[in-house]
C-alpha cells in the first residue's frame, strides 16, 4: 500500500524517468487534442496543469532527457485543421505558467527570483506579489488600435488563436471601446467563463430542447465562443475577467501589475475583485487556504491562484524560461480520488518503440471528468502494484501523472486473475521487444519496419510545430501509409505522383487531393529549426532545435558540423556539447543519430527534397548578433543567469567552452582557465577573441543597469 503512485526524484533511476517522461508526453497530448482542438477535456485544468508538475521536475533532475514532443515545451495545442474559424497571430506570444502545489514549491518560486536577480537581502523585504483566483475558462487575446477593438483571438497554439472577433462583440462585459486615454496598440488579456447559475440554466435549456449537455462551465464557454455563428454565442451568458497584458506600443506603462490592473478597470474592464497583494510565502499559503474557503462560494469556477510580481520592471529582468515566465506562477488545489475496477491492460506501442501498458477502467466520475483509461507506465510497475485484470483500484487526477493508480486495494484478495505477463514481441509487427540491462522500458526492435514507429514519426513530422502540412494529420498518414504512398520522409514529397489515385479514392475527390498537395508543396521551404525538429530525434525538442539553428545559423553548417562532431574529441564534438541548453548527453543523441548511415540518407533524400531551408535569423541591429560568447569569472552588476539571457536576447550564441570560433569572451572577477586559454589562442594567432571586463561588456551592449 503506497501513498505515491509513482518513485520520488531521488531514486528514480535514469531510465525510469526516460519511460515516465514519454508516458506523459503522450498523456499530456492526448489531452491537448480534448481540450483545445475538440472542447471536450478528459481532465479539468487542474488536472491537467498538474502534470507538468511531474513532468518539469523530471525534466530538471534529468535535463538529457527532454524529449521531442516534451510538454514543457509547448503552449496548448496545434490548432484543430478542421475549424473554419480564421487564424491570426499574437504579437506577444501568450505563454503558459509554471505550477506548485505546496507551501515549499512556492517558497522555491521566490528563491529562484531572488537568485537571477542576485540581491535576496533586498529583495526579501521589498518583493511584492499580486494574487488572483485563476478562472477555469477559456483564455482570450483582445486587440485594440486607438482604443477600439479591432480584433480578438483564443490562445490556440500560444502563437496564433482562432479569430473570435465577431462573438465577442456580444459579450457585454468586453468593452467595444477603450474609456479615456489608451495606447495607440494594446493587447489585452483575460478570460472567458460561463458563472455556475448561468451554466445550470443553460444545461436545462439545452435539455428541454432535446441538445446534449455541457459537461462543465469551462466547456460550455469554449464552445459557444467558437461558434460559426454569432447569434448563438450572444444567447450564451459570457462573461470575462481581465488580468494581463500583450502587446503594447509604449505610449501608456505601469510600474506595477497592481496599476495596470487599475487602468484596466477605468478602460471598462472587469477584474478580479478578490486580487491581494502578498509578500512572501506565508502571505500566499493564508490566502490560499481563504480562497480555497470560498471557493465553493463563489459563482465562477478556479482551479488554484496565481502569483505575479508586481513591479513591472522587475518582471521584465527576470523575462521567461521555455513556455513559463520565471515572474509568475499558478498555486493549484488539491487532487480527488475515486474507486473503480481494472476491466483490461492494453500494450501501445511509442514512435521510438516503446512499449506502453494502458489501464481500461470502469468508467468512474472524478470530480465531474468520467476517467476510463489510465496509464500503466511500464512492466515494473504493474509488478510492484501487481495489477491484474479485475482489481480494484483507487485512481488519482493529480499530483504526478493523470490520471493514475494510487493504490491496488485488491491486494491480498483471495480470488483473483493470474498475474499479467507482460508480451517479449511486439504487438504490432511482431518483432522481439528487447528490455536493455538497467533500462525500464521495453522496445521493439522493428524500427523503421513496424508500422507504429514509421507511422508516428511520419505524423510527427508533418504535425503543426514542425514541417506544419495541413491535412496530414493522423489519419490521413495512416492511409497513405497502408496504401504503400508513404514510407519515408521523402515520400511526402512525392505523393505529387499519386495525386490522381488517391482523388479516386473513398471519401476524397479532385479537390481535397489536389488542396493536400498544393499543402505538401507549399512546404517545400521551411526554417531550418522546424526541420531539424520534424527529424524526431529524441531528446530535441522545439526549444532545442531553435538553439541549434540559432547557433549554425544554415542548414549546410549544421549538417557538416554534426558530421565532424562524430569524431571523437574533435572542436565540432566540443562545441556541440557546449552549446547553452544543450550539453553533453542531448549532443550524444545527435551524434548517435548522424553515426548511423540509415539516418544519414534519409536527411540527405529530405533536404534534396526541400527548396529551401530557411537559415536563422539574428538580430541584425544588434552587438551581438551572431556572436559566440563566453562567461567567466564571477559577474557583480547582474547574475550569472540574467547575463546569458540578456545575452541570448541579443543574438548571441553562449557556449561554455573556449575555441577558435569564440568572439567575445566576458571576465568577471576571480576568472580561471577560460580567460587564460582566450589569451593563448590570440597570442598564437589562431583565433581573434575579444576580452571585456564586465563594465565594458555591458557598455558594448549599451545596457543600463
Amino acid at each position: 500500500m503506497t501513498n505515491s503512485p509513482r518513485p520520488a526524484l531521488s531514486d528514480l533511476t535514469e531510465e525510469q524517468a526516460s519511460q515516465e517522461l514519454a508516458e506523459l508526453a503522450q498523456r499530456i497530448s492526448e489531452l491537448n487534442k480534448a481540450y483545445y482542438q475538440d472542447d471536450t477535456p478528459l481532465a479539468d485544468d487542474k488536472d491537467y496543469d498538474a502534470i507538468f508538475k511531474r513532468n518539469l521536475d523530471i525534466e530538471k533532475a534529468f535535463p538529457h532527457l527532454i524529449r521531442p514532443d516534451s510538454p514543457s515545451q509547448k503552449v496548448g495545442a496545434p490548432l484543430p485543421t478542421t475549424s473554419s474559424l480564421a487564424r491570426k497571430p499574437h504579437l506577444i506570444p501568450m505563454l503558459s505558467l509554471e505550477n506548485c502545489f505546496h507551501r515549499h514549491e512556492f517558497e522555491l518560486f521566490i528563491d529562484r527570483i531572488t537568485k537571477f536577480l542576485g540581491s535576496k537581502e533586498t529583495l526579501t523585504t521589498t518583493l511584492a506579489f499580486i494574487a488572483e483566483p485563476k478562472i477555469d475558462g477559456l483564455s482570450i487575446n483582445l486587440t485594440y488600435k486607438n482604443g477600439k477593438l479591432t480584433y480578438g483571438t483564443t490562445r490556440g497554439n500560444g502563437q496564433e488563436g482562432e479569430d473570435v472577433t465577431n462573438n465577442l462583440l456580444t459579450i457585454p462585459s468586453i468593452p467595444q471601446e477603450l474609456k479615456g486615454q489608451a495606447p495607440e496598440l494594446i493587447e489585452i488579456r483575460g478570460e472567458i467563463f460561463i458563472g455556475k447559475q448561468a451554466f445550470l440554466a443553460l444545461n436545462q435549456e439545452q435539455a428541454e430542447h432535446g441538445h446534449k449537455l455541457f459537461a462543465n462551465p469551462r466547456n460550455a464557454a469554449a464552445g459557444s465562443l467558437r461558434q460559426l455563428d454569432a447569434t448563438i454565442t450572444a444567447k450564451r451568458p459570457l462573461n470575462m475577467f481581465a488580468y494581463a497584458l500583450g502587446f503594447n506600443s509604449g505610449e501608456m506603462t505601469w510600474e506595477t501589475h497592481e496599476a495596470y490592473l487599475k487602468q484596466l478597470k477605468k478602460w471598462g474592464f472587469h477584474v478580479n475583485p478578490l486580487l491581494r497583494k502578498i509578500h512572501n510565502a506565508q502571505d500566499a499559503e493564508l490566502f490560499q487556504q481563504e480562497i480555497e474557503r470560498e471557493r465553493s462560494h463563489l459563482d465562477y469556477d478556479i482551479d488554484g491562484v496565481v502569483y505575479k510580481v508586481n513591479a513591472i520592471d522587475l518582471q521584465n529582468r527576470l523575462g521567461f524560461v521555455g513556455r513559463n515566465p520565471r515572474w509568475a506562477i499558478a498555486w493549484k488545489f488539491a487532487a480527488e480520488q475515486a474507486i473503480t475496477h481494472l476491466l483490461e491492460i492494453d500494450i501501445q506501442v511509442g514512435r521510438t518503440g516503446a512499449l506502453t501498458p494502458v489501464g481500461k477502467l470502469e468508467p468512474v466520475n472524478v470530480g465531474g471528468v468520467l476517467i476510463s483509461r489510465v496509464s500503466l507506465h511500464n512492466e515494473d510497475e504493474i509488478q510492484r502494484k501487481d495489477l491484474r485484470v479485475g482489481d480494484t483500484v483507487k485512481i488519482q487526477r493529480a499530483g504526478d501523472v493523470i490520471p493514475q493508480i494510487v493504490e491496488n486495494m485488491s491486494l491480498g484478495a483471495s480470488q483473483r486473475s493470474t498475474p499479467f505477463v507482460f508480451p517479449l514481441i511486439c504487438p504490432v509487427c511482431y518483432s522481439r521487444a528487447e528490455r536493455l540491462a538497467g533500462e525500464a522500458v521495453r522496445r521493439c526492435t522493428g524500427g523503421l519496419t513496424c508500422q507504429a514507429q514509421i507511422v508516428e514519426r511520419l505524423i510527427h513530422m508533418c504535425s503543426r510545430n514542425a514541417f506544419d502540412i495541413e491535412g496530414m494529420g493522423e489519419k490521413t498518414v495512416k492511409e497513405l501509409y497502408e496504401r504503400g504512398w508513404l514510407n519515408t520522409p521523402a515520400d511526402i514529397y512525392q505523393l505529387k505522383h499519386h495525386e490522381t489515385d488517391l482523388a479516386q479514392c473513398e471519401g476524397w475527390g479532385s479537390l481535397s487531393a489536389r488542396n493536400l498537395i498544393e499543402n505538401i508543396e507549399a512546404r517545400r521551404v521551411i526554417p531550418l529549426s522546424r526541420f531539424i525538429y520534424g527529424l524526431g530525434i529524441r531528446r530535441i525538442g522545439e526549444k532545442n532545435a531553435q538553439l541549434l539553428a540559432r547557433h549554425y545559423t544554415s542548414y549546410a553548417h549544421w549538417s557538416q558540423e554534426m558530421l565532424e562532431a562524430c569524431i571523437t574529441g574533435s572542436e565540432a564534438r566540443l562545441t556541440l556539447g557546449s552549446i547553452s541548453g544543450i550539453g553533453p548527453s542531448i549532443a550524444e543523441e545527435l551524434v548517435a543519430f548522424f553515426l548511423e548511415p540509415h539516418n544519414r540518407k534519409t536527411l540527405s533524400d529530405l533536404a534534396a527534397c526541400m527548396k529551401e531551408i530557411i537559415d536563422d535569423t539574428l538580430p541584425e541591429s544588434s552587438a551581438l548578433a551572431g556572436k559566440t560568447v563566453v562567461f567567466t569569472g564571477t559577474l557583480t552588476t547582474l547574475t550569472r543567469q540574467e547575463a546569458k539571457a540578456l545575452a541570448e536576447k541579443l543574438g548571441a550564441k553562449v557556449t561554455g567552452t573556449i575555441s577558435k570560433k569564440t568572439d567575445i569572451v566576458v571576465i568577471g572577477t576571480e576568472a580561471g582557465s577560460k580567460a587564460r586559454k582566450a589569451q593563448t589562442l590570440n597570442d598564437s594567432g589562431e583565433a581573434h577573441i575579444l576580452l571585456l571586463n564586465e563594465q565594458e561588456w555591458l557598455e558594448t551592449i549599451g545596457h543600463q543597469g
